[in-house]
């Protein structure tokens, strides 16, 4: 999808491709991606050459992409929460030709470094990376700007790496996964297709996986706001045909009464019923819970009237999308094969299955998740799996909620519930609500029961379950 993209944007095309304070037509982006692709081969970068990219989301980011992807780079995300050292020890792995950054990520590296850290962001300095350049404006201590080359160079065709994107280990063992172009374009027509973009008419949504899928399609896109005044007024003005936010950024927009309509779908961490049904309180026709990992995007997808409908245990993430196969292992952890699947690990070999991490039942091609394997809690030599009891604590009322283990002695765990209520909900309300829901818990009910936000982290905003559990052994201990 993505070279079907690259071939429709043509210099001199007027219809709009990306909407903000400063209209960004398909020929501006086509003439932008040119400029680009020229002054990389400029510098020597030739196809299968890393280049990492550290500038944020906007029109030069993507043009920066669909330049490199055009080159037949391979392209490496350089994530400014991840910490410096992990992202020494990352780039160290991937050894990028070059870095192409703007000026606030080189700031975060330097002279701002004091003020991101408060913000959970850091680099390191991007000299010790690889040579860097700089897109955009420049700023006092920013690298040489790129300079413009000659005309962009022919397209590569076939199949390849197509993007590393780093997604956990340590510095001494960093972990990164790698998408082909053959994977990459499978993934993104699977979101298209679950998207349906009417051409014309806007979508809402950041991620390069739903800019290029709409794009490609001949929607407009604009980047959602994380304010939640703002993102009522462009929602009102764009009346946008689909909406793609996490879910952090729904609680916060649903919190502050922020009308939805068309289609909206949200993923990258735990989408419950109850945010789904406030999605469609809050005016959306459809309202959907995305599954998916860095590994495979998308894998499953369910609207809100089938989550709703389910009444036993476990998450129902939906069914498989077309192209992704399932299997358990003897565990019970759910693995994913398919065109859209990872090709492998940065330095190991390609692979046909990759492991999920969560434990899954499959009913046909429909999946049911039972939580993440490493999030078990050993209680009285009961294994409890967070992921089976937490959707029935999404009450009316309850904007998230986790269950983590904490020590009780020998080995033991005691189980808590960390329960964070939607503004204005009166505590005794939920209480009320949820006692019905703990009573069906059976072995699985909690030890205690805590009202508080649920810590969050990471760039989709995850919970935090190891915060949530040194929050937890401090308020019980208290």
């Amino acid at each position: 999808m993505l070279s079907e993209l690259n071939a429709a944007l043509r210099p001199g095309d007027d219809t709009p491709a990306l909407l903000g304070r400063r209209r960004i037509s398909r020929g501006d982006l086509a003439g932008l991606r040119d400029a680009y692709a020229g002054a990389l081969h400029a510098r020597g970068l030739r196809p299968g050459d890393t280049l990492g990219v550290a500038v944020r989301p906007g029109p030069r980011s993507l043009a920066v992409l669909l330049a490199a992807y055009r080159m037949g780079l391979r392209i490496a995300v350089l994530d400014p929460s991840a910490g410096p050292d992990v992202l020494l020890a990352r780039l160290a792995l991937a050894q990028p030709a070059l870095i192409v950054a703007d000026a606030a990520a080189q700031a975060v590296a330097s002279w701002a470094a004091p003020l991101a850290r408060r913000a959970g962001l850091a680099l390191p300095e991007l000299s010790r990376l690889a040579p860097a350049v700089t897109v955009g404006r420049r700023l006092p201590g920013s690298a040489p700007a790129l300079r413009a080359g000659g005309p962009p160079p022919p397209v590569v065709e076939g199949d390849g790496d197509a993007v590393i994107i780093f997604t956990s280990g340590t510095t001494t063992s960093p972990r990164a996964v790698v998408h082909t172009r053959a994977g990459l374009g499978a993934g993104m027509r699977a979101v298209a297709e679950l998207v349906r973009p009417e051409p014309g008419v806007p979508i809402l949504g950041g991620m390069f996986f739903v800019l290029v899928p709409a794009l490609a399609s001949g929607a407009p896109v604009g980047v959602p706001s994380r304010r939640p005044r703002a993102l009522a007024r462009q929602i009102g003005t764009l009346r946008p045909q689909a909406t793609y936010l996490t879910p952090p950024q729904l609680r916060t927009a649903l919190d502050a009464g922020v009308p939805l309509r068309g289609r909206v779908y949200s993923g990258s961490a735990p989408v419950s019923s109850s945010l789904l049904g406030r999605v469609r309180a809050a005016g959306a026709d459809e309202a959907w819970c995305v599954y998916a990992l860095t590994e495979v995007f998308p894998a499953a997808a369910i609207e809100a009237t089938g989550k709703a409908a389910h009444t036993g245990d476990g998450d129902p993430v939906g069914e498989l999308l077309p192209g992704v196969r399932a299997g358990l292992t003897a565990g019970g952890e759910l693995q994913l094969a398919g065109n859209g699947v990872c090709d492998r690990y940065l330095g190991g070999e390609p692979h046909e299955w990759v492991s999920t991490g969560d434990l899954a039942r499959l009913d046909g091609r429909r999946v049911v998740l039972g939580g993440r394997v490493k999030d078990m809690i050993l209680r009285r030599a009961e294994n409890v799996y967070p992921g089976l009891y937490e959707p029935s604590l999404h009450v009316p009322g309850v904007s998230l909620a986790v269950l983590v283990g904490i020590p009780a002695g020998d080995g033991d765990e005691n189980v808590v519930a960390v329960v964070e209520t939607t503004p204005g909900t009166p505590r005794a309300q939920v209480e009320a609500a949820l006692r019905e829901p703990l009573r069906r818990m059976g072995g699985a009910r909690p030890d205690h029961v805590l009202f508080a936000p649920v810590p969050l982290a990471g760039r989709s905003r995850k919970p935090d379950r190891a915060a949530a559990a040194a929050f937890a052994i401090a308020a019980v201990r208290r």
